[in-house]
């Protein structure tokens, strides 16, 4: 499990700061059987999924994990489903919105992509 947990973590620290400083340079973790569902929307394939994220309405954007968690997706292959939490600033906002973002990453050629990505704004 511990490997499953430092993928993960390498995995996000990646993820989202490559989404905070260019989230362009994001389409290479993607397939074109890759789906994002973005607040309900489903959006499918690399170049769609990259669209969707550059097309997002905010200039700057940081995000603060909070929380982590992994586990083997598949008894048969090497996939992980990664689960976050945090905190998201957009902008100049003094008021940071709560996210969840859940991943299936699937081995591929030495390292992994994105097959699934569920984000949601949590709201309470």
């Amino acid at each position: 499990m511990a490997d499953i947990v430092a993928v993960a973590k390498q995995f996000t620290d990646y993820y989202y700061s490559t989404f905070d400083s260019d989230r362009s340079n994001l389409g290479a973790l993607y397939r074109a059987s890759s789906m994002l569902t973005f607040e309900g929307q489903p959006f499918q394939g690399s170049n769609n999924i990259l669209e969707k994220l550059v097309a997002l309405p905010f200039t700057q954007v940081q995000h603060k994990v909070t929380t982590i968690d992994a586990q083997p997706s598949s008894p048969t292959s090497a996939s992980i489903i990664v689960s976050v939490t945090g905190l998201l600033l957009v902008d100049d906002s003094p008021n940071p919105l709560n996210f969840s973002q859940v991943f299936q990453l699937i081995p591929e050629s030495g390292t992994y992509y994105v097959f699934n990505d569920i984000f949601r704004l949590n709201y309470g």
